[in-house]
This record gives C-alpha cells, structure tokens and sequence, in this order.
C-alpha cells in the first residue's frame, strides 16, 4: 500500500519538530518552513524552504499537489511583527496573529483548491482561555470541545478564528466541496510545566498536569487525526476539535470525542509521569495549612 502524502508545515518548528521523525518514517512528508533550521540550528532533513503568509498561492501550491492532508503548524512567530509574549493585547500582539489568520487562509484554500482531503491545524487550548478563568474561580469543572471558542487576548483570538475559518470550509459551501478539517488544541507539550509550579500552588499544579502532552501521546494524536476515516459530525459536517493532551487524571478539558471519533488512546498520564513531584508541592501545601 503506498504511503500517504502529508504534507507538514512549519516543520522546522518545535511542535512539528517533537513528532518529525515518527511523521517521516509513517508519511510521504512534505516539510515546509520559511527557514531551514531548527531554533538551535539544526538542518531540517528534506525541508523545503516556502512562505505560506504569501497572498499568491502560487509560488507554493505545487507542494500540497497531490497530497492526502495537511498539519498546519506554521506561525508567524512575535519578533517578526515586534510582540512579545503570547498574552499580550498590543497592537503588536494583533499584527502577528492577523497575519496568522491570513496564513490560516491560504492553507485552507490552497489545500481546497489543489483536492486534499483533510487539514489538521495546530490550534491551541488558547481559543477557549476565557472557560479557564471561570475553572479557577471554582465556577466550572470541564471545557468540551463543543463549547463556543472564547478568549481574552490576541493569540487565542487567532486560533479561534482558525476554527471558524476551517468550518466554513467543511460546510461545502466554498466552491461546493467539503474540506475536511481537525482543530488541534494542543495543551503543554513539554515535561518541564511542573517544574515551575511553586511548592504550596495547588491551582497551579492543577493546570500544569491537566494540559500536559507527552511526545508519544502527540505523536498518536497526529497520526489519527489524519488517518481517522470518519470525522463527520451529526449533520455530516468533517469538522472536528480535539484537545491536546494525554490522559491526565488532572484534566479539565474533554478529550471524550478524541477517544469516539479518532480512536486516541493515551498512554500517558502526568500523575504517574510526575508523582515525586506532585507528592513535593502537594506536601508543601499541607505543611502550609497546618
């Protein structure tokens, strides 16, 4: 059986850098970046060098030709537009991410135009940040995927638009065709969040394990988003959002569906993965209350 063709962008980075290795071995990977190194300088074997942010669709869709899907995890990164962190609201801030969304576009349409089947694209718990304030004032338990995406700065604001923009194209209703479209609203891909827990911080471990992913567990993700043969919704919509995270006894967002309907199975869990240091901030936390 011949391998799919994927194509994977922003493949110098560190989401698409995490996964890289087990994508190419499975895939016909097309890597696309605008650079050809990773952030410490590492070169990108097979990467082709291509600036999606580019209205003319042109001088890049030959690369998603022929392809089976598409894991969009460009970015537009801060320094470019002068922003700095994630959570600001400056103009700054807004200039990136709408260049973001802009590129967000012109996958989706590319990808539309030239009959791929499926876009994956790297959203982020971000679009629904606004639920996390009411979880941590104790007024909520769980964020499920259908909730209507809510955020309150810019760079969720981007990713909810991502979603928005991907379900007009899974409805059919551009040029008659339904594209589809998987948002991934990735967690805390990194093993190092609990680290910066201070001891006594019970909310704050809390949210540490609850959106912790595990390469392998990102790995598995990606793989079923893409090879997942039925995405349609109830009225046969392929819009799907799944959350990012592995099967965290402490999560507070639903990854119910990503078990239904990609078939994910999470192999690991941040209370086992971290238990010397839970039992560390946990204790500091009792010793306060004593």
């Amino acid at each position: 059986m011949a391998k799919k063709r994927v194509v994977l962008t922003g493949a110098a980075g560190y989401i698409a850098q995490r996964m890289y290795d087990e994508l190419r071995a499975r895939w016909d990977l097309v890597a696309l970046d605008v650079r050809a190194t990773t952030r410490d300088g590492r070169e990108v074997p097979g990467l082709v060098v291509c600036d999606l942010a580019d209205p003319n669709r042109d001088a890049y869709r030959a690369h998603f030709r022929g392809a089976d899907a598409v894991i969009h995890c460009g970015f537009v990164s801060l320094g470019d537009k002068g922003a700095t962190t994630w959570q600001d609201t400056t103009d700054a801030r807004f200039r990136a991410e709408y260049a973001n969304v802009g590129m967000a576009y012109n996958v989706y349409k590319v990808a539309h135009e030239e009959g791929v089947r499926r876009v994956v694209v790297a959203s982020s718990n971000h679009a629904a940040d606004y639920y996390e304030r009411l979880i941590w004032a104790d007024k909520l338990d769980v964020v499920t995927p259908d909730m209507t995406p809510l955020s309150d700065n810019w760079y969720g604001w981007a990713k909810a638009a991502y979603e928005l923009l991907g379900f007009v194209f899974a409805t059919g209703q551009v040029d008659g065709r339904k594209l589809e479209v998987v948002q991934w609203r990735i967690g805390g891909p990194r093993d190092d969040d609990i680290d910066r827990v201070k001891p006594g911080d019970i909310k704050g471990m809390h949210r540490a394990l609850g959106a912790y992913l595990s390469r392998r567990d990102q790995v598995q993700q990606a793989v079923k988003m893409v090879e997942a043969e039925n995405i349609e919704d109830e009225h046969g919509v392929p819009f799907l959002v799944v959350y990012g995270t592995s099967g965290n006894t402490h999560g507070f967002w639903s990854i119910v569906n990503a078990r239904e309907k990609i078939g994910y199975q999470p192999q690991d869990d941040s209370q086992v993965d971290f238990a010397d240091k839970i039992a560390a901030i946990a204790g500091a936390a009792k010793k306060g209350a004593s």
